[in-house]
């Protein structure tokens, strides 16, 4: 049964995510910071994570300017984190908060646009480390926190690459087709246990940076907006999607 009308109808009530503890990657910038900051205008405690710690300041400071729940900075570079770096990252949510509610992946690493015959060895393991290895080391990391939460939800960042290939996009089409795959797999293990959902959402063309690195001559202001697309993020991160699994949803349907 598809919930996507749902899903692009949605406008979220106030204090939807009331008391609400959520976790998001790259949540300094784009469609993160967006998200961030909808959630803790939702009532939630956001827990910002990233590399650049300035970035994560700032969005820091915008929730609290805002009157939102005091959010937590936890700065992580996904490209080279290891399994201890998460296991702290999991023991000090567990100590401060005794669960987590929700978990955004966000943070992505785009690559080069180039041939398979000509793609860089290194940079094709940073894509696939950042988009695919990552998200499976931190969702495996922070499960045991989501079975202390009485509803969850894990979203994963799609891409239409990611549902089928396209010429030039090399390792950022492989890494989403692999972030679809676990998403889909996380969810059908999960299907047992009712209070966790583990779905996917595609923004599709959305005004960030890494939309700019990959289309360099289009032009930012015919580009939807990160924020068009908060109470998208909402209605999977919150009640409104109880029982909704293992789906794939379209931000921008074609």
């Amino acid at each position: 049964m598809s919930h996507q009308s749902d899903f692009l109808a949605y406008q979220a009530p106030a204090n939807c995510l009331n008391e609400r503890i959520i976790v998001i990657t790259g949540a300094g910038a784009g469609i993160g910071r967006a998200v961030a900051l909808a959630c803790a205008k939702a009532g939630a405690t956001v827990v910002l994570l990233g590399r650049s710690m300035q970035k994560l300041e700032s969005a820091y400071d915008e929730i609290e300017k805002a009157g939102g729940a005091q959010p937590a900075i936890f700065p992580i570079n996904l490209e080279s984190a290891t399994e201890q770096d998460y296991t702290q990252l999991k023991n000090a949510l567990k100590e401060e908060f005794g669960r987590i509610d929700g978990l955004l992946h966000n943070a992505g690493k785009l690559g080069t646009n180039t041939p398979i015959a000509q793609y860089n060895a290194s940079e094709w393991q940073a894509v696939m480390q950042v988009n695919a290895i990552a998200p499976f080391m931190l969702t495996q990391a922070l499960l045991p926190l989501f079975k202390e939460a009485k509803d969850a939800s894990i979203v994963f960042t799609g891409s239409a690459v990611g549902y089928q290939g396209r010429a030039y996009w090399g390792a950022y089409a492989a890494s989403k087709a692999a972030t679809e795959n676990l998403m889909q797999t996380l969810a059908d293990e999960q299907s047992e246990l009712s209070h966790i959902r583990v779905n996917s959402i595609n923004p599709g063309a959305t005004r960030t940076q890494m939309r700019a690195d990959a289309y360099p001559a289009e032009h930012p202001n015919d580009v939807t907006p990160p924020e068009a697309h908060a109470n998208r993020y909402l209605y999977l991160l919150g009640p409104a999607s109880q029982g909704v699994n293992g789906q794939q949803f379209e931000a921008q349907p074609q």
